[in-house]
């Protein structure tokens, strides 16, 4: 396409239309933020530690002090390091550390704040391009306020992962080869998930070269799993092993069979009446993430959304602990678009009420004494 035609079509997406998505991300954070404020409040508790909890942790630490280079012996939380996270949004913070002088938590929230701004944009943008602005504004706004949206206040890699898939899929749908090559080998260092964008890359080249014989498109797919290749080199170099990653996750993090955490899940809830929060929530992600898909799959949407969204749900079933959580539905954000974009008035307001109350309780029990993980 050429760069004037890609030039006019930044041009109609003007900054007073820009402002609706901005202020559903900055209402949606303002909420969280309010959950947080009553929780340190009742507690007796500072405010910003509750937004660095959890995994925040190991990227502050990767940010501060970077990758140990010895993988800890044995299994648990004595097993847990750093290496068993993706680089990226370490760097990002120790970017924003060295620019603003700020501690990694602090800069790990400002970052965090902007990166997630600038995905709230891109995503609208998105949608805004398949099915218009009003669509656009209805997906935006459920899927920043989705029950894991809560952990996009907190110094977690997400903020970073939505606007590099987001921008990724846009520049594919525009056939910018190279921009969507760049953002996918990004995407790919953020998070094992972020792999999937791999697929999408795939696709798109592939229709390319089928319909209009446009061999350049491969230079996406080609360019695309160079971020998770060079921080597996890295790793290499580090440590002694490329694998170092994936043992460090299954000492420290998930052990047990691969494709075992979703029906652990609904076999706990089943014997224990939804007295485990942490199970339960698996199992009724697992509930709503097929009622998404089905209502997903049966709407207009692009083949490489679609090779997107099941590539994430695919990653998150292998996994012997994670199953369909609300961040895994999060990271999948398509799905949350479409179904939003398709749904008819009336039943969008309903959906969104109880999406926005399902993230302030899901926020409150993180956030509080109870401690659930995200």
């Amino acid at each position: 396409m050429p760069r004037r035609i890609w030039t006019s079509r930044f041009a109609q997406i003007n900054l007073r239309s820009l402002l609706r998505p901005a202020a559903i991300f900055v209402a949606s954070r303002a909420g969280v933020l309010l959950v947080a404020s009553a929780i340190g409040y009742d507690e007796h508790r500072p405010v910003l530690p509750l937004l660095s909890r959890w995994d925040s942790h190991w990227y502050e630490a990767a940010a501060a002090h970077g990758y140990p280079s010895v993988i800890p012996p044995g299994h648990g939380n004595v097993a847990q390091s750093a290496l068993g996270f993706f680089p990226l949004f370490p760097l990002a913070i120790r970017a924003t550390m060295e620019i603003t002088g700020l501690g990694a938590r602090d800069a790990g929230l400002a970052f965090g704040f902007v990166s997630g701004l600038i995905g709230a944009l891109l995503v609208w943008w998105l949608l805004r391009t398949i099915y218009g602005p009003g669509a656009a504004d209805r997906g935006t706004a459920l899927i920043f306020a989705t029950p894991g949206a809560y952990i996009l206040s907190m110094v977690y890699s997400e903020t970073l992962l939505i606007p590099l898939v987001a921008g990724c899929l846009l520049a594919l749908h525009h056939r910018r080869w190279v921009v969507a090559g760049v953002l996918a080998a990004a995407t790919t260092a953020v998070d094992p998930i972020g792999v999937a964008i791999v697929v999408p890359c795939a696709l798109a080249a592939l229709f390319a070269i089928r319909e209009r014989g446009e061999w350049r498109a491969l230079v996406a797919p080609i360019l695309s799993p160079l971020g998770v290749t060079a921080f597996f080199a890295y790793l290499w170099a580090h440590t002694g092993t490329p694998f170092a990653w994936f043992i460090s996750q299954r000492r420290g993090w998930q052990p047990g069979p691969f494709g075992s955490g979703i029906w652990n899940g609904l076999l706990v809830v089943r014997g224990d009446h939804l007295s485990i929060p942490p199970y339960t929530v698996k199992a009724a992600g697992f509930v709503v993430a097929m009622a998404l898909l089905a209502v997903f799959l049966a709407s207009r949407r692009p083949g490489i959304w679609t090779g997107y969204v099941v590539a994430v749900l695919v990653f998150a079933f292998l996994s012997p602990i994670v199953g369909f959580t609300p961040r895994v539905l999060l990271r999948g954000f398509p799905l949350l678009g479409v179904v939003a974009a398709r749904i008819r008035p009336g039943w969008f307001e309903a959906l969104l009420v109880i999406s926005a109350l399902a993230m302030a309780a899901a926020a409150a029990l993180s956030f509080g004494s109870l401690g659930l993980a995200p």
